[in-house]
């Protein structure tokens, strides 16, 4: 809802305005602070009422306007003292206008009463509301394709015995239906199980989407098969890249979501046929695709019947209630389920609504009068789907129409999705937590509602990345169009362009769009391989491009509060932000990639002290940067210390000294990467650390390996710390005492040189929260003599070079928590050592445990054929 937007991001900044004010606020101090009770009234209104469409526009058209002007008179009375305030005063009256209007409408609903109480308007209204904690936990069958996998059981056992048939001739396998009736559902269910991972040497998914890209294609399979985040090259070199992976090998190949014969074409001469009962299998909405495909027969997806469609329902809206609607419910329950016409999608959707409500008569009534207009066509089911979003509380419906901005099929990254609600002002903040903690509740509570789709979780069980479907995302599209809340070039249909468009995303990989009409663009989001140009933008407040070949025009946008590139070019022998960036007073986050490598770190000189003047960052990364201490600072000068209460993220600094005036300048960082590249001494400050009471994550590097009695004497962990990398510091087993003894530690990472020693001996009662242990590069590693006891809730184990290790302790698989281990290239006898951990935890009935064996040369796979079970899985790294 754009009013809501709008209203919130314009608080936002009047607050920041009013907890930081500038030598010109004292001149309009009254007017800010009429301003923001005009808006408090405002937010109030829409909170608590649900038909006031008439007034959205207007609204958020008043809003946009006072928020330009605070920030364009700010930035101008900071660079000239006479600038006057007309347009201040001018906004203010249009406001009042709009809050006018807004008294005279609730007056007329009957909702204005003679005291200033600020009640919902009259009748009843049926909002779907639910506080949301960011603890909230969420099961795993919530947040998967699983959710929708119900009535599909009869299609699975279909598609499994085509799969492993007798036929050695590779098979076409298309799965045809309409969209959200689970075809993508029944691959991944099947390609995610354990028959399907033992019986072909590769598994490889590809989704394509409507504007597809053979190399893209190419370059998603070929990923799959590798730890690589993307092959490059011609069409022609990557296909041959691909066809030489397969050749003499079993091969799973999905191809999800095919729309175009053509694609097909290009692409098919590419997967050999080895005769050894290689499968493709092709999800498609096109029943002519099957046709096309030479298959002899295809899965159709049917509608689910009368009976699976009600216990799919009831599954999902009454998980309370053991899967059972109560008896008063359920006449009118079966006609909204009879309404979902068997689509499991909606299904599960409604059931999410239901599931959130109040589930009263009276509610589930008033639900199934505004689903009448369900008819057959995907197009038109868009209307089912969208009373999900009408059914949003307020706060929610910026954040899921935002997620229109991402590609189709686009894997999204959740810490920048957070990131982005943040700066584009989405979140309203309270008193217990950050803005950040406060939106990763509203994602929680989106993927509880069925609306976002997890992808993958990090190692201390935080969502790590997130879809959503495509029938959901053009829901986001045409309502966020309709709404002017967002502009999609090329795929938003506008008589007037994008010229008086605020919030625009570009998704094609090469764009033509015209750029010299975006002097209202204050959101400019770029998944194209052209640099989006700014000259025409200066009133830019969000810039995020996958690519850009250079930074210097970046900053010209003084107005900025996100900059997140990747610098694609190759770096310089010196690099150095433009001084203009001294201006970005409301710069909030700072995200800028490239392609350098850590031996060109000697070369870098990035960033100027600006950097500890701005009060509203929150974030900033870069993939090297050098941060030069601020001046320490004493007697009556410590007043005119700059507190960065807001930062959180601090990635990657070289040779960061800690000292007592940086870390009172970041008292509230969360996340802090460091890169130690000069000689260790006590001048890092390393015992500082510990002041930093707010740390969550660390990581620390050190490219030249410390003396080890110096770095044990001025090095201390805070007790905060959930996650732990360590890379080259050279430490004794004996020392993780320090690091065991953490209270709160969930992640442990020792990377290459970072302990040296050939025994470990863990000491009971230590790394007790410990849920994700990884160890790469350690070397010297020979025993480790390990017992449940000594790592008590750990779920997973990943090991990768590990080459001395002798065995696994059988003792780690009697941890009840453990679901993973994975073995990257390690010792024969500490693989063998993992599957003998494995038997034995079957043996007893353990059938949660999973293990992974990455080996060398494929040569090495024949150790492993005696071992059956379904939860094991071993590959090779060669294909020879």
């Amino acid at each position: 809802m754009a009013a809501y937007a709008a209203l919130v991001s314009l608080m936002n900044t009047i607050d920041q305005i009013q907890y930081h004010p500038p030598p010109y606020v004292s001149r309009t101090k009254n007017q800010i602070e009429s301003l923001s009770n005009k808006v408090a009234f405002l937010l109030d209104f829409i909170e608590t009422n649900h038909s006031h469409q008439v007034l959205d526009s207007q609204i958020a058209s008043a809003a946009y306007a006072a928020e330009d002007v605070i920030e364009i008179y700010g930035f101008q009375r900071r660079t000239s003292p006479f600038i006057r305030f007309f347009d201040l005063k001018k906004v203010i009256q249009d406001m009042d206008s709009v809050t006018k209007e807004v008294v005279s409408f609730k007056e007329e609903r009957g909702a204005f009463k003679d005291h200033d109480h600020h009640q919902p308007a009259a009748g009843p209204t049926y909002s779907i509301s639910a506080a949301t904690s960011s603890t909230t936990a969420l099961t795993s069958a919530e947040t998967s394709a699983a959710a929708v996998s119900s009535g599909l059981d009869d299609e699975l056992i279909q598609l499994m015995e085509r799969l492993v048939g007798q036929r050695s001739s590779l098979q076409i396998i298309p799965i045809v239906g309409m969209g959200g009736i689970g075809k993508t559902t029944l691959a991944r269910n099947a390609y995610e199980s354990r028959l399907i991972l033992n019986h072909f040497d590769i598994c490889a998914w590809a989704a394509i989407s409507q504007e597809y890209s053979v190399n893209g294609i190419f370059s998603k399979l070929l990923s799959c098969q590798s730890k690589s985040t993307g092959e490059t090259g011609r069409e022609d070199q990557l296909g041959e890249r691909m066809y030489k992976s397969l050749v003499g090998r079993r091969y799973l190949i999905v191809l999800d979501d095919m729309w175009s014969i053509e694609a097909w074409d290009k692409i098919k001469r590419f997967f050999p046929d080895n005769n050894n009962g290689s499968r493709v299998v092709v999800t498609t909405r096109l029943s002519n695709m099957a046709t096309h495909l030479g298959s002899d027969s295809y899965l159709s997806m049917k509608f689910l019947d009368k009976d699976t469609s009600w216990k799919l329902f009831c599954e999902k809206a009454f998980p309370q209630e053991g899967g059972g609607c109560p008896s008063e419910l359920e006449d009118i329950a079966k006609r909204i389920v009879g309404k979902c016409k068997g689509l499991p999608l909606l299904i599960v959707v409604i059931g999410a609504v239901v599931r959130k409500s109040s589930k009263t008569q009276e509610y589930l009534e008033n639900l199934s009068r505004n689903m009448n207009s369900i008819l057959d066509s995907e197009e038109q089911s868009l209307d089912i789907l969208s009373l999900s979003y009408r059914h949003l509380p307020v706060h929610l419906k910026p954040c899921f129409l935002y997620m229109g901005i991402f590609p189709e099929d686009h894997v999204i990254r959740v810490s920048r999705l957070i990131k982005l609600w943040v700066v584009e002002g989405f979140i309203k903040p309270n008193e217990t937590q950050t803005l950040e903690e406060v939106a990763e509740g509203y994602l929680k509570d989106l993927v509880d509602r069925n609306l976002i789709i997890v992808g993958t979780f990090g190692s201390t069980g935080k969502i790590k990345t997130c879809h959503v479907h495509d029938l959901l995302r053009d829901l986001c599209l045409k309502t966020a169009h309709k709404e002017k809340f967002l502009y999609v070039v090329g795929v938003s249909d506008s008589s007037q362009g994008i010229n008086d468009e605020r919030r625009i995303a570009v998704h094609k990989e090469t764009s033509s769009y015209r750029m010299a009409s975006l002097s209202l663009a204050r959101s400019l989001i770029s998944f194209g391989h052209d640099q989006p140009s700014l000259k025409y933008s200066p009133l830019l407040r969000v810039f995020n491009a996958v690519r850009v070949e250079s930074i210097d025009n970046i900053f010209e946008s003084i107005y900025l509060r996100c900059i997140c590139v990747f610098y694609s070019a190759m770096p310089q022998l010196s690099r150095k932000l433009p001084s203009s960036v001294s201006l970005l007073g409301n710069l909030q986050m700072i995200i800028i990639e490239d392609i350098m490598r850590v031996d060109q770190i000697r070369n870098i000189e990035i960033v100027t002290e600006v950097f500890w003047e701005m009060r509203q960052l929150r974030h900033l990364q870069f993939n090297y940067i050098d941060l030069p201490n601020p001046p320490r600072l004493r007697g009556e000068e410590e007043n005119d210390r700059v507190v960065l209460k807001n930062l959180q993220t601090l990635e990657k600094v070289i040779d960061l000294f800690l000292s007592e005036e940086v870390c009172k300048r970041i008292p509230n960082v969360k996340k802090l990467k460091i890169i130690l590249f000069k000689e260790w001494t006590s001048m890092y400050c390393a015992k500082n650390l510990r002041r930093l009471s707010k740390l969550e994550s660390l990581k620390c590097e050190f490219l030249v390996i410390p003396r080890r009695s110096l770095l044990l004497k001025n090095l201390s962990f805070p007790i905060s710390l959930k996650k732990l990398s360590l890379r080259g510091c050279s430490l004794h087993w004996g020392d993780l005492t320090m690091i065991g003894s953490l209270p709160y530690l969930e992640g442990l990472v020792l990377g290459v040189n970072s302990v040296s020693g050939s025994e470990w001996d863990p000491v009971e009662g230590e790394f007790l929260r410990l849920k994700f242990l990884e160890l790469y590069y350690v070397t010297d590693l020979k025993h480790w003599n390990a017992d449940s006891c000594h790592f008590p809730v750990l779920e997973k184990l990943v090991l990768t070079e590990i080459n001395k290790l002798e065995e696994i302790p059988l003792g780690i698989g009697e941890i009840p928590t453990l679901g993973f281990i994975e073995l990257v290239r390690c010792s024969e006898s500490a693989a063998i050592s993992a599957v003998k951990i494995l038997e034995e935890q079957e043996s007893l009935g353990n059938e949660g445990l999973f293990v992974r064996i990455m080996v060398n040369y494929k040569k090495e796979l024949q150790q492993f054929e005696s071992f059956t079970s379904n939860n094991l899985h071993v590959s090779s790294f060669r294909l020879w």
